[in-house]
């Protein structure tokens, strides 16, 4: 084994780097906000959020839209939310007819409605297919938010808000991704349970 090969040192590095980018997340608090905002007040108006991504932005889309439709923290009502990454027989079929950049914007079409919110995940913020579904959600009257990495790539200019990851490393920007996906979560919870709180007192009157 060469013995520039630092094993050792893998766990203090990505620990450290994590770490590093995780306290950089500070600055970007605005955006993260307006995204939380955006998405809860979807909901509240009986709208619904659609994710998609590619790979390790796929696991992440599914995560995310299991977390609203069942629950974060707290017991509340279900949450219309959707990954378009879950369903083989829509995604192969689209690929194999109309080819792998519209496997995500077919779907959106079919059911984004105005005032919906598409959400892509890219660590680049270039995924055509990613890309593509936003355009089209915009097209609709839909509103759309991207995950991405530093730069935002085309992604950035396609979203009402952009949530960047201040990292070009691709590891690192999926870790911080899925963090800010779980406050994403809490807010909207948060937002929901208040809300339900607030209709069951003024029924009580």
């Amino acid at each position: 084994m060469p013995s520039s090969l630092n094993l050792a040192g893998v766990f203090h590095d990505a620990l450290s780097e994590h770490l590093t980018i995780i306290r950089r997340l500070q600055s970007h608090q605005d955006e993260f906000e307006r995204a939380a905002v955006l998405i809860s007040e979807a909901l509240s108006r009986g709208k619904k959020i659609l994710w998609c991504g590619n790979g390790g932005s796929a696991a992440d889309s599914q995560h995310l839209a299991a977390e609203l439709v069942g629950r974060f923290r707290r017991r509340r009502s279900g949450l219309a939310s959707i990954a378009l990454t879950t369903d083989t027989s829509i995604l192969t079929a689209v690929a194999n007819d109309f080819g792998y950049d519209e496997v995500f914007q077919r779907q959106v079409d079919a059911l984004c409605q105005p005032g919906d919110v598409v959400v892509g995940i890219s660590t680049s913020g270039n995924s055509k297919n990613v890309c593509a579904a936003l355009q089209k959600a915009r097209q609709i009257g839909g509103k759309t938010v991207a995950m991405t990495g530093k730069s935002g790539g085309r992604l950035a200019a396609l979203a009402d808000v952009c949530v960047r990851v201040p990292s070009t490393d691709p590891a690192r920007i999926q870790e911080a991704h899925i963090l800010y996906g779980h406050m994403l979560c809490e807010w909207v919870e948060l937002a929901t349970c208040i809300s339900q709180v607030l209709v069951m007192a003024g029924g009580a009157d």
